[in-house]
């Protein structure tokens, strides 16, 4: 045994005993985070269920949601208010049915229902977010992986797939700080996602927009309007448009959006209508009095800001003073994930080491579909849930079982 595996297996054997619990599997905002909107559990308030319109938001109706609420996030995420309908907490629950919509009955533009095509197969930027994954997999919906290259998509092999393929009906992006690597799409990759050819008719983007004001540093971009590029590039009705309060707020008690072109906003409207009478106006009317305008959210999500740009600094720093020569990892400046990459094939063994001494990493994998990454490169790290000091010990040890894994399969002999 070398005297690194030596070291390492002293370090690794000093982490077991002291029978750690130390948790980085999910991007979930900390205490602290929760408590900055606080002010919701006092909200609306006994006397105040009246819209500006007078209409009393107790009772059945507006299946578009709270107009206030719209006019805010209409603003931040540059979509006219009335293609943007907001709903009820889980933006997650607005992508399968919008899936389930589209599998049954089919969407504008397109010949039938998607469940009548052979092969229905769906574009997935890897790594990516497991839970859009989820929802292929329990849908039956074939996925084809494309990795990025360099931090960038790979246009060129979406754009082949796209135009040779009519089974593939549409693609999944998150286009600002992507889960997990934290890497953001470009005016020019934007223009060629709304313009390129598709051999189906009705290809459609799935535009997971969950962190667009979750900046950490004092770059803040404005979000690109994909809308309006589709509709230039004679696309209108491609892009999906997704998001919610789920990090601005409360994540239980948040509100979705859905934004679109005026056709997919009817069609979406026209499905929700067997779902639902109208969403949960009074949980929207107390973001509104919390909330104020798009001005109080930016102010918010600074605040957050100054909560969560700690831990990232501590896992960049442990990272490279752990890490540096031996493993990759993204240098994100918004969002909730560090992507790590260990050495290949080291991944899955790192990961069931960290579990082995009480600290809970997402599997090895997971950032891809079916839970298969062919190189056992990734991992996702999650900074935000544990306090500071829980996730600088749980950061340490995570890079003590990556390199125990790389020291393991380097010392074994090759057949």
């Amino acid at each position: 045994m070398s005297e690194t595996s030596t070291a390492l297996e002293s370090q690794y054997a000093e982490l077991r005993a002291k029978n750690l619990a130390l948790d980085l599997t999910r991007g979930k905002p900390s205490p602290a985070q929760l408590d900055l909107s606080n002010a919701l559990l006092g909200l609306p308030g006994g006397a105040d269920y009246r819209d500006a319109s007078g209409t009393d938001l107790r009772n059945y109706g507006g299946p578009d949601g709270l107009v206030e609420l719209r006019q805010i996030f209409s603003e931040l995420l540059g979509i006219p208010v009335a293609q943007l309908l907001a709903s009820g907490n889980a933006s997650l629950s607005v992508m399968h049915d919008t899936f389930v919509s589209a599998l049954l009955f089919g969407v504008p533009g397109g010949d039938g229902p998607w469940r009548d095509v052979q092969g229905l197969s769906f574009i997935c930027p890897v790594p990516g977010y497991d839970r859009h994954f989820a929802i292929c997999e329990a849908l039956g919906i074939r996925m084809i992986p494309v990795p990025f290259l360099d931090g960038t998509l790979d246009l060129e092999t979406i754009r082949g797939l796209v135009a040779a393929d009519a089974s593939i009906r549409g693609m999944w992006a998150v286009p600002m700080y992507a889960n997990p690597t934290g890497t953001s799409v470009s005016v020019e990759e934007v223009e060629a996602l709304v313009s390129m050819p598709a051999a189906a008719p009705d290809f459609r983007l799935f535009w997971d927009n969950a962190y667009a004001v979750h900046h950490i540093t004092d770059d803040e971009p404005a979000v690109i309007d994909v809308l309006a590029a589709a509709e230039a590039a004679g696309n209108p009705d491609r892009p999906f448009v997704f998001t919610s309060t789920s990090k601005i707020t409360f994540p239980g008690a948040g509100v979705s959006f859905f934004g679109s072109s005026a056709g997919n906003i009817a069609w979406k409207k026209h499905h929700t209508a067997v779902q639902t009478i109208g969403p949960d106006k009074i949980n929207q009317l107390r973001h509104v009095r919390m909330l104020g305008d798009a001005a109080g959210v930016r102010r918010l999500m600074r605040a957050h800001r100054a909560i969560v740009e700690p831990r990232f600094a501590a896992v960049l720093e442990i990272l490279q003073r752990r890490l540096a020569g031996v493993a990759t990892w993204t240098t994100p400046t918004g969002g909730y994930f560090v992507s790590l990459d260990a050495p290949h094939g080291t991944a899955t063994a790192a990961v069931a080491l960290a579990g082995q001494i009480g600290v809970a990493v997402t599997p090895a994998g997971s950032s891809f579909p079916y839970g298969d990454d062919p190189n056992d490169t990734n991992i996702r790290i999650a900074p935000t849930f544990p306090s500071q000091s829980d996730l600088e010990a749980a950061i340490d040890a995570l890079c003590t079982c990556v390199l125990l894994a790389a020291e393991r399969m380097s010392a074994k002999p090759t057949e």
